[in-house]
């Protein structure tokens, strides 16, 4: 098994810097940027999309706080604010009446699920020094952190809204108290998480789920589903059986929070081991969803099609204000991007980690021409994509999109 990373945010000293860390990914960084090998060359512009940092469970079991630490999870170091500008600057605290009679359905404490906590907050802090370090200190490309040089586009989810604020402060401390305009799609037709509805993705995607592999898949750890289910309290529950997504958020978000694997209250736990199986599981399963799977190529483009043309769009014009255009998404929007990238047809994809991050450089060469690097958690992608022709890369995007994407989808 390849050497991996569920319980810390730093990654160990005598693993490689760019050992697969899934509560903190590897991202580029001053320590290990390398230019490329042409000479002669301009840095143009750079796009880099990433997920969010860090956060509690998405996906909560039944009984949610019995499974937990008495204490439950603590976001109290989070100020996180809601208000309209020219107002009181109203931030939120969260915390559950000790009568309310549902109590049971989540953790006791001050985090709400899907939350951005004080750990992926600072890891975010950590990723904009180290992003500054190599495209300002290093390269000289970026001069300022302002909305002139830096374009920030989020989903509609308050994590990724923190963690551009994180980011842009790990940049420029003194971009504390000011305000910045991140740039957002309205929710029910998001190209980034994605959110847009397709029904013929959606039949793709049971296609998927009705293949003689993914049947295997789930007959072969059928007992581990029992002893889940059992333990857990997710027998009989579809979106539990169904996959597994939600086990391997409810145990990663744990593992890299520190807290234990749950054990119920007659004493019966979630081991290690079965834990790093629930791991390897979802990596399966990610791969060949997005990528292995008879239909993934087309599921890659009806649900993500819309952000490969609007990426092609933004390279079109890449001579418009901005120096850096930042996506902040979700899991599903990495690894659609890296699907649709080719990033998996060597070795298959991982679940893409917390702070998941793909970079693309456009470099302008001698004679006016422009070619596209890619770098996939802070290293180069193999070729292709370590020193493509803007013209082929913008090309290669625009494949990735259905025609008539709109009347595909119904």
């Amino acid at each position: 098994l390849t050497t991996s990373v569920y319980n810390t945010s730093i990654t160990p000293g005598n693993l490689p810097w760019n050992t697969y860390n899934y509560c903190n990914a590897p991202h580029v960084n001053p320590d290990h940027y390398s230019m490329p090998n042409e000479s002669d060359v301009r840095l143009e512009v750079v796009i880099v999309a990433m997920r969010h940092h860090k956060r509690t469970p998405d996906n909560l079991f039944p009984s949610e706080r019995t499974l937990n630490p008495t204490a439950g999870w603590d976001c109290s170091s989070i100020i996180s604010q809601s208000y309209a500008g020219g107002t009181a600057q109203i931030f939120t605290r969260t915390s559950t009446h000790p009568l309310h009679p549902f109590a049971d359905h989540i953790w006791a404490g001050t985090c709400d699920s899907g939350q951005l906590t004080r750990e992926g907050f600072d890891d975010a802090i950590k990723h904009g020094k180290d992003f500054w370090g190599v495209y300002h200190e290093g390269l000289g490309f970026l001069e300022h952190v302002n909305e002139k040089e830096i374009y920030i586009r989020t989903s509609t989810e308050p994590r990724t809204h923190q963690v551009a604020g994180a980011i842009l402060y790990g940049m420029d401390p003194d971009t504390a108290g000011k305000q910045w305009s991140v740039h957002m799609q309205p929710d029910i037709i998001d190209s980034l998480v994605p959110n847009y509805a397709c029904p013929a993705a959606g039949q793709l995607r049971a296609d998927v789920q009705a293949t003689s592999s993914w049947v295997e898949h789930l007959v072969q750890h059928e007992p581990l589903q029992r002893k889940l289910g059992w333990t857990l309290g997710t027998t009989g529950l579809d979106e539990w059986n169904s996959w597994y997504d939600h086990f391997f958020d409810a145990l990663t978000s744990r593992t890299c929070h520190g807290h234990p694997l749950p054990c119920n209250g007659t004493g019966a736990c979630v081991t290690q081991e079965d834990a790093e199986i629930v791991f390897s599981i979802g990596d399966w399963e990610y791969n060949y969803i997005f990528n292995d799977s008879p239909q993934a190529g087309q599921y890659v483009k009806l649900t993500f099609g819309i952000f490969f043309a609007e990426l092609a769009h933004t390279l079109r014009h890449k001579r418009q204000k901005h120096k850096l255009y930042m996506y902040i998404g979700h899991d599903g929007s990495m690894v659609r991007l890296a699907a649709g990238l080719g990033l998996g047809s060597a070795n298959g994809l991982r679940w893409p980690a917390m702070g998941s991050e793909i970079v693309l450089e456009v470099w302008h060469a001698p004679y006016n021409v422009f070619y596209v690097r890619v770098l996939h958690e802070g290293s180069p992608a193999p070729p292709p994509l370590d020193w493509i022709p803007l013209r082929e890369f913008i090309q290669l995007l625009e494949d990735l999109v259905p025609e008539n994407l709109g009347a595909s989808c119904a």
